[in-house]
C-alpha cells in the first residue's frame, strides 16, 4: 500500500501517522508539505494528521483547507483514492468541503484528552472492515474543537446512508448524535476525531487502532 501523509505548519501527529502506517504496511509513507502542488504517483491512501495547523487561526483547519496541496487531495479523492483525516485532519476535510458539517468548540469549552469508547456504527467501509458492527473499541482523543455539528437534514442523510462510521459511546464533546467519524458519499474519505494511530502496539496500552490500518492494507494493499 502506497501512502502519503500531508504535513501542515502546526501538525504534531504527522510522525505518529507515519510510524503507524510503516508498522502495519512495512513501507514508510511519503511526507508531503502543504505548499506542494502535486502528490506522489500511484497513491492508495492520503492521510491528514492531527495537530493545530496554522495554530488554529481563524477556525481549526480553515487555512490548511486552502493550502496548495489540498487541490491535489480533492482531485485524488474524486478519483477514488482513500483519504483519512484524523482530528485536525477531520477539521480540514470539512473546511475543504470534502465532508459535510463542521467541527466546533467542545461543549464546556474544555480541551479533552483521554481514552474514549467508540461504537462501530458501520463496519462495511474500508476504514472499519476489521471491526464488527456494534463493537465497542477504545481510542484516545485530544481536541478542543471536536464538537461535530450539521443541520438536521444532513444528519438524517448521514444516518440513512450509513455514513456515520464511529460514535462516541458516551458524552465526550457535545457532538450531534455522538458522531465521532463519518465518510463521504462514496465511502473513500473518512474524517475521525479520535486518534487510531496512538493505539497500534500493546506498549501503547492497546491495539484497537491498529485494526483500522490493517483493514486499509487488506483493502488497498
Amino acid at each position: 500500500m502506497k501512502a502519503a501523509v500531508v504535513v501542515f505548519p502546526g501538525s504534531n501527529c504527522d510522525r505518529d501517522l507515519a510510524v503507524a502506517l510503516e508498522a502495519v504496511t512495512g513501507t514508510a509513507p511519503a511526507m508531503v508539505w502543504h505548499r506542494d502542488t502535486e502528490l506522489p504517483d500511484g497513491l492508495d491512501l492520503i492521510a491528514l494528521p492531527g495537530g493545530f495547523s496554522h495554530g488554529d487561526y481563524l477556525r481549526s483547519g480553515a487555512m490548511a483547507a486552502r493550502a496548495p496541496i489540498m487541490r491535489a487531495v480533492a482531485d485524488a479523492a474524486a478519483r477514488g483514492v482513500a483519504v483519512l483525516g484524523v482530528c485536525n485532519g477531520f477539521q480540514v476535510l470539512t473546511e475543504a468541503g470534502l465532508l459535510p458539517g463542521a467541527l466546533m468548540r467542545n461543549a464546556g469549552l474544555d480541551f479533552v484528552c483521554r481514552d474514549v469508547e467508540l461504537t462501530v456504527a458501520n463496519a462495511q467501509t474500508i476504514f472499519s472492515a476489521r471491526y464488527d458492527d456494534g463493537e465497542t473499541i477504545r481510542i484516545p482523543v485530544a481536541h478542543h474543537d471536536g464538537n461535530y455539528v450539521a443541520d438536521a437534514a444532513t444528519l438524517d442523510r448521514l444516518e440513512g446512508e450509513g455514513r456515520v462510521v464511529f460514535r462516541y459511546s458516551g458524552p465526550v464533546n457535545g457532538s450531534a448524535r455522538d458522531i465521532a467519524g463519518i465518510v463521504n458519499d462514496t465511502g473513500n474519505v473518512l474524517g475521525l476525531m479520535p486518534h487510531p494511530e496512538r493505539l497500534i502496539e500493546a506498549a501503547q496500552g492497546g491495539t484497537d487502532g491498529r485494526r483500522m490500518f490493517e483493514g486499509l492494507l487488506a483493502a488497498l494493499g
